[in-house]
């Protein structure tokens, strides 16, 4: 599951975002993608390394938050964005190229 949480102050914004693992298996190495619906801009980032194309997004793991507990276990990090118009949130995330829940 995917949490996605905004500070957003008109033109600009921060991003906190938690992967929660709910399988019984640990995640080794995570990679998360999602695509913007809007122009937004990712300016810098924290806990993980975050890339862009277009409106494709990749954030993947730190070198020491790379593996995600079963049954319950999070990885956390963060990002500061850019926009203009509207901020949407992203309508879908992968996790490892498979579908993830949000909440």
């Amino acid at each position: 599951m995917v949490t996605y949480k905004v500070n957003d102050w008109g033109s600009g914004f921060t991003a906190d975002v938690t992967i929660t693992n709910r399988s019984s298996s640990p995640v080794n190495g995570w990679r998360l993608q999602w695509t913007y619906a809007g122009n937004q801009k990712v300016t810098g980032y924290w806990n993980s390394t975050v890339t862009q194309s277009g409106q494709q997004v990749t954030a993947s793991n730190a070198t020491w938050n790379g593996t995600i507990g079963a049954g319950g276990g999070t990885a956390s990090f963060g990002f500061q964005g850019s926009y203009s118009g509207a901020n949407a949130t992203p309508a879908a995330f992968t996790l490892n190229g498979t579908a993830c829940a949000t909440g």
